[in-house]
């Protein structure tokens, strides 16, 4: 994981592919500062319109620590990290850097623990869609994880309304 005081971070990129530095936002989560605001401001700048870059993964174990240390049930977390380690490589994304990997890597792992313990817990629909998306990762199910984030029950309802079962 990168230290909150590493220099690092005003180098690294974030999803409108330049410089971003997420600290702040990240010290603001952790306050509990305007949190529906901060999440607005992670999502807009770690994860735009399916652009990551450093700055997102180097994010990314930051994220779960805080989510960790809160304890309140969230689907923000959960949606963010997935939808980030979706756009990995797609595109113009670059690869986690392998000076982050592990950090990211395990971040993933005690997140998917993280939401293996919350789901029984989970109320709302989008959390529970979150929850299970990070689950799809954890398990390298990425095109399930694709579906149940990029897609609402509502949707996948009218697609199968459409004609579409799923049938073989």
């Amino acid at each position: 994981m990168l230290n909150l005081d590493d220099k690092r971070w005003t180098e690294l990129k974030g999803g409108y592919r330049v410089p971003f530095d997420p600290r702040l936002l990240l010290r603001r989560l952790e306050s509990g500062t305007d949190i529906q605001g901060c999440w607005q401001e992670l999502w807009q700048e770690l994860y735009h319109q399916g652009d990551v870059g450093e700055a997102s993964y180097a994010a990314v174990p930051h994220l779960v620590r805080i989510y960790q240390n809160r304890g309140k049930i969230d689907w923000n977390t959960y949606a963010i990290v997935t939808s980030i380690e979706l756009a990995r490589n797609v595109g113009k994304n670059p690869d986690v850097p392998l000076w982050l990997r592990q950090g990211y890597d395990d971040a993933i792992n005690r997140l998917a623990m993280i939401g293996l313990g919350e789901l029984p817990h989970a109320n709302d629909k989008e959390t529970i869609r979150s929850i299970l998306a990070i689950l799809a990762i954890w398990k390298e199910a990425q095109t399930y994880a694709r579906i149940i984030i990029d897609y609402s029950e509502d949707e996948l309802n009218e697609l199968e309304n459409q004609g579409f079962t799923g049938d073989k």
